[in-house]
């Protein structure tokens, strides 16, 4: 027992300080938050050390389960997990500036972020239909209640409801399907399930009618089309503090369910559910990149951005190889660092009791803050796949993963849904450049914030520059495959 606990020693420090968060809350005075938000950073210090410190390998290639095998230990989880860390420090840092700024400094947001990050923590690790079940919906319900964390905004209650009655559709769909592999394999665990299948049952009627819902469930939890309804409208109503991070940490975990979903328990039956994907990848390139051309909203833009950039990330998982698994790993770590970027910019335009929302509020941005102009530009140019920068990397790994998987037309479509897409990307830089601004305010921020959204811009550069050693980590990851 006590090597099972060892083995999901991070989880359970998270789920012990997420507790202790929530009591101290209650003790703490709004003059002396600032404890609060001490404690979180703290938390995900030690999480990093636990799980970078956990000595259950040999030679690199190594996974361990726990729990009756419901959970997994392996390389792709702690890289995952140590991301997740790292960018939640971001979300913390950028958050508090915000929280302070719309009079939102409390300790809720701090221990509904906490049980959301157990949540991701847990569909990283998953390795059962119940333990993938139970993740999503300790990051679902956590979500949802983020999303109307400001109470006195109709918008953002309206945008959780929207959310709420959504996401419930969408775990409904997912666990009618799981109810089904179930039913044609006889078990949870996503192995057995895998062995099962090879065994003979391939054709299996109710397995595929599972698999159909089990994809539906991972598209709606990516934001794929058509699946992606809720995205633009939550991204929109919800406070710009939480939709940073809605927008980055859970698409880590969405990518780990999908890869546990559709590799680990379904790989047998890869030439269905890739079909499937590659139908969901094209239609978010399409949907994605011709909607935020249309957007005056950045958060809206962003939002349709993402759908676009998830339907990249389905080019490396449909070769259900090392190689893509690795690609769309990469890709998914990128993508949140980019994300965590521009909504941190975004905050930091907010001002006046006003966020930030529209186009126009990036008008002459260079004559305001040079340099947090030149961050808003590397993050745009890395969205928009421009070379040297990470995003670049990041798409040409996943489009040479599908070219080598022979989906040549697929991977012509993502180039030329690339390229459309910059439109909007270098819409925003021509704004911040060329366009005089709204006001002539300068912009400043607390040393904490300036740190981390300089070093998150300069990622975005550096990690394009010297991208081999990340990308050799994430298909590292796999080699086991």
């Amino acid at each position: 027992m006590r090597e099972q606990l060892l083995i999901a020693a991070p989880e359970l420090w998270v789920l012990l300080m997420a507790c202790v968060v929530m009591t101290v809350d209650v003790f703490t005075s709004r003059e002396r938050r600032g404890i609060i938000h001490l404690l979180v950073m703290l938390t995900l210090m030690f999480a990093a050390i636990i799980t970078l410190r956990g000595d259950y390998h040999s030679g690199g290639t190594w996974a361990v389960t726990a729990f009756s095998e419901t959970f997994i230990r392996d390389p792709m989880s702690d890289v995952l997990k140590l991301f997740s860390f790292a960018v939640m420090a971001l979300v913390y840092t950028y958050a508090k500036h915000y929280l302070r700024h719309f009079g939102l400094y409390r300790g809720d947001f701090y221990t509904l972020t906490l049980f959301a990050l157990l949540g991701v923590m847990f569909l990283i690790s998953a390795n059962s239909l119940i333990t993938v079940y139970l993740g999503l919906e300790l990051l679902s319900l956590s979500s949802y209640a983020l999303v109307a964390f400001n109470r006195e905004s109709k918008r953002g209650s309206e945008s959780a409801m929207k959310y709420f009655v959504l996401g419930s559709m969408a775990s409904g769909l997912l666990l009618y399907g799981m109810s089904m592999v179930y039913g044609a394999t006889g078990s949870l665990e996503l192995q057995t399930i895998s062995e099962t299948i090879r065994n003979g049952r391939e054709g299996d009627v109710l397995l595929v009618f599972g698999l159909v819902f089990l994809v539906a469930g991972v598209a709606f939890k990516l934001g794929l089309a058509p699946f992606h309804m809720w995205v633009p409208d939550v991204y929109h109503g919800a406070p710009a503090a939480v939709t940073l991070f809605i927008s980055t940490v859970p698409k880590l975990a969405a990518f780990a369910m999908a890869f546990r979903l559709l590799h680990s328990a379904m790989g047998p039956l890869h030439a269905d559910w890739q079909q499937m994907l590659v139908l969901l990848a094209l239609l978010s390139l399409a949907v994605g990149n011709f909607a935020a051309i249309m957007q005056t909203n950045i958060k809206r833009m962003l939002a349709y951005s993402t759908v676009s950039h998830m339907g990249f990330v389905l080019l490396g998982l449909l070769p259900a190889s090392a190689e893509g698994f690795g690609a769309a790993m990469f890709y998914v770590i990128a993508y949140a660092l980019m994300s965590a970027a521009a909504f941190g910019v975004l905050i930091l335009l907010s001002a006046d009791g006003v966020e930030a929302e529209n186009l126009d509020d990036f008008k002459g941005l260079n004559h305001r803050n040079s340099w947090y102009a030149a961050i808003m530009a590397m993050v745009m140019f890395s969205m928009a796949g421009v070379p040297v920068f990470i995003g670049f990397f990041a798409k040409w790994l996943v489009i040479k993963a599908a070219i080598d998987a022979g989906l040549i037309v697929l991977a012509v479509a993502a180039v030329v849904f690339s390229v459309i897409g910059a439109f909007y990307y270098l819409r925003v830089i021509k704004l911040m450049y060329f366009d005089d601004p709204l006001n002539d305010k300068a912009i400043e921020a607390p040393v904490d914030f300036g740190a981390a959204i300089s070093l998150n811009g300069i990622l975005m550069l550096g990690l394009g520059l010297f991208s081999s050693s990340l990308i050799a980590i994430c298909m590292a990851s796999f080699s086991y495959l």
